[in-house]
């Protein structure tokens, strides 16, 4: 049944004191208050009774809870009714439906007597207007409460129930799987004195301090094989000959995902603990694999141990049991995109480690460029390459020129052939290190990012998707961040550029009709499919990415890319929220998608059929595709784009 329409003018003092213990309210100014408090009214519903029903009540009212509790329902397609959630004093409901401008998303239920104030919409949608702080938070409580029905429907209905023993690395803290009491020794004393305490206390490391009693270093078990025993380094040595310096360290709130991820990128199994300005513990790899079960991190080892590239061939294929173990344990896509990246990262490393060590060490420093959604950290399954070379300019003689030539033109093309054979396919584009274009000294980079930047052509705007998000992969990482630093600095002041990168913003036109159904492919291989990385989430990497090169951010990653405007207020709050919440529940269900078709024996692809979605899927994912309108709408305001 439709809302009522029985209430009483409350009382204005009585609602001013409530609104100013009820979150986001209490952020308004108390003028603001003074002024809506006299326009509420409060209404009753008595326990049982339907106060809105889903897809028929108009929403005219925001209703905040003033005593009593409602149940949020969703009904879905087979008429059953789902819970959603269950709201108590203080809370609300029916934002999100005023803010869309559409009839009731839910139904609600009183499920104790309950009082409600009542907010008139067009007061509430000005608050939403005039009020960025108000409006954040708003945005930020109920669109997690979506998601995360959405998400746990993504879960549970499209894989297999997670295991009691799978993975916990979402839940538990590094702090929470310290086993044992710091073990400390002084930098003065013997590298024998920090065996034999290792050795007594069954312990893996011992931790350094220097005369200060500052803790300066740690000694690990592969210390003491690599710098003790197989140097022939004396036992009587001080143990300051035999340390790891400097120390590398996490806040002991850190999940253990991130420590993981951490330990990789640093190439290392040992990280201290800091709570504040103190040092609690040490975690190291086996820690975590003793705690969490089967780990990412024993994949990890396999990759470094391995002496011969073909050893590395069959490796990736594990990480596909990985990020089905993340996906059921709860991880969201940035989460997943993080591990893929890390594991695919260290496979081509160990590739290139491997391969130097067969065609002999460079004639000049160089560094592996890594492009495209390896340059964003944003790998899915079976990404395609997407890669280049820069190596440091040599003399301008020819024999240097040709030397340098001839070197990364052999390392280039068999560094491709190898990575190809570890299964990542080749790029049908050709952005690789095996095509001479894109195996090039520093100095000609420079001059392709000034040219495209200088004369934005159709051509440039496509390399601009491609390369502008590079990222150091392998070798000599400061040549890339000199690259970087030039196009940070150059593009911030290129117009011309940045408003063709606003025009192809633009370009994609939101994958809804008129009546808000989906837009599908027509014909072809992929009828009744919606291709979700072109349609859905190349609008949000390419608006990220045309803000961050307006702004000057050295960030590739879209999700690190928006975090970082909105927390520096470039972008207006509630568009960062809903950016954010949109591009990551898109990636989650692609994710989901694909490893249902691995699993099922077929390639990957991007193509989803709505029909296979859920009632809160498509609700939310409708959802997602609205933002599109709202970002390019920015867009064209900010950059004034003309149609």
């Amino acid at each position: 049944m439709p809302q009522k329409d029985d209430s009483h003018k409350a009382d204005p003092e009585a609602v001013r004191e409530f609104l100013k213990s009820v979150t986001p309210f209490n952020e308004l100014e108390d003028q603001v208050l003074e002024r809506i408090s006299k326009r509420m009214e409060l209404d009753f519903f008595e326990k049982g009774s339907l106060i809105l029903e889903q897809n028929v009540s108009q929403l005219a009212h925001l209703f905040l809870i003033f005593r009593g509790a409602v149940r949020i329902n969703l009904i879905d397609s087979d008429n059953k009714s789902i819970l959603q959630d269950v709201r108590g004093e203080g809370s609300q409901f029916g934002a999100l439906s005023i803010i869309r401008g559409v009839k009731s998303l839910f139904s609600v239920e009183a499920i104790e007597d309950t009082f409600c104030y009542l907010l008139e919409k067009d007061i509430f949608l000005d608050l939403l207007k005039r009020n960025s702080s108000f409006a954040g938070h708003l945005w930020e409580k109920f669109s997690s409460d979506v998601m995360d029905s959405a998400y746990e429907e993504l879960r549970s209905n499209k894989l297999e129930p997670r295991s009691e023993e799978g993975l916990r690395l979402f839940s538990s803290t590094v702090k929470d799987i310290i086993k044992r009491p710091l073990e400390v020794i002084s930098a003065s004393d013997t590298i024998q004195s920090a065996a034999h305490l290792m050795s007594e206390r069954g312990v893996g490391s011992v931790l350094v301090r220097d005369h200060k009693d500052e803790i300066v270093g740690i000694i690990t078990d592969n210390d003491l094989r690599t710098k003790v025993v197989s140097k022939g380094l004396s036992s009587q040595a001080p143990a300051s000959d035999a340390m790891s310096a400097p120390i590398k360290s996490i806040p002991s709130d850190t999940l253990c995902f991130d420590a993981l991820i951490t330990m990789m990128n640093f190439e290392t199994h040992h990280l201290v603990i800091r709570e504040g300005n103190e040092i609690i513990g040490v975690v190291s790899t086996h820690d975590i694999m003793v705690d969490q079960g089967i780990s990412p991190i024993s994949l990890y080892r396999e990759i470094v141990s391995q002496t011969e590239i073909e050893g590395l061939y069959p490796l990736s294929e594990a990480t596909t049991l990985i990020v089905r173990k993340l996906i059921t344990e709860g991880a969201k896509a940035n989460d997943v995109a993080r591990m893929i990246t890390a594991l695919n990262d260290h496979i081509v490393n160990r590739v290139l480690i491997l391969l130097e060590k067969q065609v002999g060490p460079p004639p000049y420093p160089y560094c592996w460029l890594l492009m495209g959604s390896e340059g964003r950290q944003e790998q899915t399954f079976k990404t395609d390459q997407d890669n280049a070379l820069i190596y440091e300019t040599p003399p301008e003689d020819w024999d240097h020129v040709k030397e340098a030539k001839l070197y990364f033109r052999r390392f280039g093309n068999l560094a491709i052939q190898h990575i190809e054979a570890c299964g990542y396919p080749l790029c049908k584009g050709e952005i690789m290190a095996s095509n001479p274009k894109w195996r090039k000294p520093f100095a000609v980079w420079r001059n392709y990012f000034d040219r495209w930047m200088s004369a934005p052509e159709p051509q440039a705007v496509l390399h601009a998707t491609i390369f502008f998000d590079f990222r150091p992969g392998h070798g000599h990482v400061k040549l890339a961040e000199r690259l970087r630093d030039y196009v940070v600095i150059q593009a911030a002041n290129r117009a011309l550029f940045l408003m063709h990168l606003a025009r192809d913003c633009m370009a994609t036109k939101t994958p809804l009709s008129f009546f808000r159904g989906f837009l599908v492919e027509k014909d072809g291989e992929h009828k009744d499919r919606l291709d979700i990385k072109t349609r859905g989430l190349t609008p949000f990497v390419d608006f990220a990415r045309i803000m961050a090169l307006r702004n000057g951010l050295r960030e590739t990653n879209t999700l690190a890319r928006l975090r970082q405007l909105g927390e520096a207020g470039l972008i207006p709050t509630e568009l960062y929220t809903e950016t954010v919440e949109a591009y990551e529940f898109q990636t989650q269900i692609r994710l989901v998608h694909q490893l249902r078709m691995l699993e099922s024996g077929q390639q990957p692809d991007n193509y989803i059929h709505p029909s296979e979605l859920t009632d809160i899927e498509k609700q939310t994912l409708k959802g997602a595709f609205g933002v599109i309108g709202r970002i390019q709408g920015y867009v064209k305001t900010e950059f004034r784009v003309l149609e």
